[in-house]
């Protein structure tokens, strides 16, 4: 129970920090919006979701419990307000934007990846337990800076993929708008698993063992 209280801790301020990196990113660009809501803080009330951080992560556990089936947790806090039209950079802006949140959470990863690569635990309970926790913050960072470069709205890599494609394809993105929570779902019960070795290998690649869960 403990381990799972602090996996929890740990997804819900990597999503924080995702959404502050949006925010501090359309700052940059000359977009205020997030900034002058207070957006830009790492407060957990300003960002949680009634639904989406709670009611639906809880239910998806309780189904999970009471079906024997694999957990699946599905969430999300609340986007941070941006106005592109506030962007200096009105062509890449939103792309730009969009990177920012997958590359706060892949530089988490590096970061603590490299802390367990180059200081090992030691024979010390208390480092071990240090070590896993980092281990989870790798994991879960990469997890996250995955899973939303993939090109479904509403995550990040449909606004990516948005900006670079030519106008011949506006009917696609229509597609893909009214449709895309739809189609990210079905995503994430059918083909979530393919993530995982891909995580893994990066996990590996950063941190230079396999990741124990």
């Amino acid at each position: 129970m403990l381990e799972f209280i602090i996996v929890i801790i740990i997804l819900l301020f990597s999503i924080i920090i995702h959404e502050i990196a949006h925010g501090a990113a359309a700052n940059f660009l000359g977009d205020p919006t997030a900034r002058d809501a207070g957006r830009l803080t790492l407060n957990p009330m300003k960002h949680l979701d009634p639904i989406g951080s709670i009611i639906v992560p809880l239910t998806m556990i309780f189904i999970s419990m009471a079906s024997n089936l694999p957990a699946v947790i599905i969430g999300w806090a609340k986007p941070v307000p941006i106005n592109p039209l506030n962007f200096r950079d009105k062509k890449y802006g939103q792309a730009k934007v969009a990177l920012a949140g997958p590359g706060a959470n892949l530089a988490i990863a590096v970061v603590f990846g490299i802390i367990i690569r180059f200081f090992p635990a030691t024979n010390s309970l208390f480092l071990q337990n240090l070590e896993l926790i980092f281990g989870y913050i790798v994991w879960l960072n990469l997890l996250l800076a995955i899973f939303n470069l993939i090109p479904i709205p509403p995550l990040d890599g449909s606004h990516i993929l948005f900006t670079f494609l030519p106008r011949a394809f506006d009917g696609f993105k229509v597609f893909l708008y009214r449709y895309g929570f739809i189609i990210l779902i079905l995503f994430i019960f059918l083909f979530f698993n393919l993530l995982i070795p891909i995580i893994s290998f990066f996990y590996k690649l950063i941190v230079g063992i396999p990741f124990i869960y």
